[in-house]
């Protein structure tokens, strides 16, 4: 009896060694969960909000990948190569929920439009859509896309910018999307562009398009005869692409004005906004240029547009990556956040957030750089910017990506990189005179950040508290109400990365309230309309 009365004993003890990491791996599991609830109540109770990681689970699996492009800039091919990953949001098929349109860059890849279900789920319809298969070796690759009803019908319309031949989709009542011939829309053979935006210039009601180019549009950088296409200089480049507007002609037509509208630059343009900014009713234009100034183009009245001249804006030479729109103090009055390159020791451009003076008017335009005193100068190297009141509390905050190649870590190409940027024309616009990266990360693995308006004239980085924190090489960022309950969801897409898509859980007590703006007299999208909210002693436009 005792002999087995041992032997249970000793079965129970290797039963209980063998269960022993099961029962460690379920304690983590429980201690974790208990962090991750004390964290989002922490959160929500000290910030408003709070950010759940959720693309695998609501079925966005997207990977953006970068272009490979002529062996000639094999040196520097990640630099090169770094742009591409973008992200756009329209409710294609009128139904209620917010969509999303993702963009891939090597040939071969296909872009994605994500269908939000309504139930917390997304599926990608671009194939059956027939908006998939946009990077190929005719065409080129994807760098961007936007979304405007060209033609008044209702339903949002597809513009897809590239290192190639734009394309512009018609929007077939939601069922399907239909390339626009060639010969209505007039686009260049060739644009290597970074940004494009929808807006109504002429004020006719129907939606124009401005494409910013980068890289001159005679270089096909997949076939180069040349390594001559770097910019001339690190401050002063004008060497870049060229710009271009297209009036809309309201038959389904397009017709190119840039010359006509004063729009004719050759910098490298990185990034464009559009918005009244003086109050005339006409949107005034905003472009954020690499490697040189940014320029601010006022609209006179739809006939032409002409370059401000008087304000600080443009001053100082930088690396403008970003353009953003927001009323951050509550004025009644657009900001305009504009991002740039920032690396300690090395580097110090700092972004800029331009805010009016109260004696700006339709004649002359005054700001002052405010993102020092407010706390949104330093982010790294940063890109895609956006505002938005993400804990419902009635001012406007900040999402902002940073971080340009992220390789072998450890490593640093910015000494480099730095004597080539000090170099004189002949060797920064030489790609062959770029030392090599050798895998050597630039401002790589860099925070993205997440700075919350106090409503008191500064900002605070939340980003790890609100569980938002990311290193990726970020690009681009949307703002949306993906499940329609009043909180700015966020959608991230990273050069290389998986795109992320963060759900908003916002405080219980804090309100909000959305509209849906439909243009009659002007263009139906409402692109270009604001909103101005007025509660208690607070006002806001938007």
């Amino acid at each position: 009896m005792q002999k087995r009365t041992v032997n249970i004993s000793i079965f129970i003890f290797f039963l209980i060694l063998l269960a022993t990491p099961w029962l460690i791996n379920e304690f983590k599991k429980k201690e974790k969960t208990k962090a991750k609830n004390s964290n989002e109540a922490l959160a929500l109770k000290r910030y408003g909000f709070y950010l759940k990681e959720v693309s695998s689970k609501i079925g966005i699996n997207f990977k953006h990948e970068t272009p490979r492009l002529d062996s000639s800039l094999s040196n520097i091919m990640p630099e090169v190569a770094s742009m591409g990953a973008s992200v756009s949001v329209a409710d294609f098929n009128d139904d209620g929920w917010e969509d999303i349109y993702l963009t891939n860059s090597r040939k071969g890849t296909k872009n994605a439009l994500y269908e939000n279900e309504g139930n917390g789920h997304f599926k990608n319809v671009a194939s059956k859509m027939g908006v998939a298969k946009l990077n190929t070796d005719k065409k080129g690759v994807s760098t961007g896309a936007v979304w405007g009803d060209y033609d008044n019908d209702g339903y949002p319309d597809l513009f897809v910018y590239r290192w190639g031949k734009p394309v512009l989709y018609h929007n077939d009542h939601g069922k399907g999307f239909t390339k626009v011939p060639e010969s209505k829309t007039h686009f260049p053979k060739w644009v290597n562009a970074n940004t494009a935006i929808w807006l109504d210039y002429n004020d006719d009601g129907n939606l124009d398009l401005f494409i910013g180019g980068y890289y001159r549009s005679d270089i096909d950088l997949w076939h180069l005869n040349t390594t001559k296409i770097m910019p001339a200089s690190f401050e002063y480049a004008d060497n870049g692409g060229h710009n271009y507007l297209f009036r809309n002609n309201g038959d389904g037509t397009f017709t190119n004005v840039t010359k006509k509208m004063g729009l004719n630059s050759t910098r490298w343009t990185l990034a464009a906004g559009a918005a009244d900014l003086n109050g005339s009713g006409y949107p005034d234009l905003m472009i954020a240029n690499d490697y040189a100034i940014d320029q601010l183009y006022i609209n006179q009245h739809g006939k032409h547009f002409k370059l401000d001249r008087h304000s600080k804006i443009g001053f100082a030479p930088k690396s403008g990556m970003n353009v953003a729109f927001g009323d951050v103090l509550n004025q009644g009055k657009f900001d305009i956040y504009i991002t740039n390159i920032s690396q300690p020791g090395v580097l110090i451009q700092g972004n800029n957030l331009w805010v009016p003076s109260s004696n700006g008017s339709e004649k002359r335009l005054n700001y002052k750089d405010l993102a020092k005193n407010m706390g949104v100068a330093l982010g790294g190297w940063s890109y895609g910017a956006q505002f938005g009141d993400l804990n419902d509390d009635g001012f406007l905050d900040l999402y902002v990506t940073n971080g340009e190649v992220s390789d072998k870590k450890g490593t640093d190409y910015w000494y480099d990189f730095s004597k080539v940027a000090g170099g004189n024309k002949h060797v920064i616009a030489n790609a062959k005179h770029w030392p090599a990266m050798k895998g050597r990360s630039l401002s790589g693995y860099e925070q993205n950040r997440i700075w919350l308006n106090d409503g008191a004239g500064k900002f605070h980085e939340v980003s790890n508290a609100v569980g938002g924190g990311l290193k990726l090489d970020g690009r681009s960022v949307a703002f949306a109400d993906l499940w329609n309950n009043g909180a700015l969801d966020i959608i991230v897409a990273s050069r290389k990365g998986r795109v992320k898509v963060y759900k908003n859980t916002v405080a219980k007590d804090h309100n909000w309230i959305g509209f849906k703006l439909i243009g009659t007299k002007s263009n139906r999208s409402a692109i270009g309309a604001s909103v101005e909210l007025y509660w208690g002693d607070q006002k806001q436009k938007q």
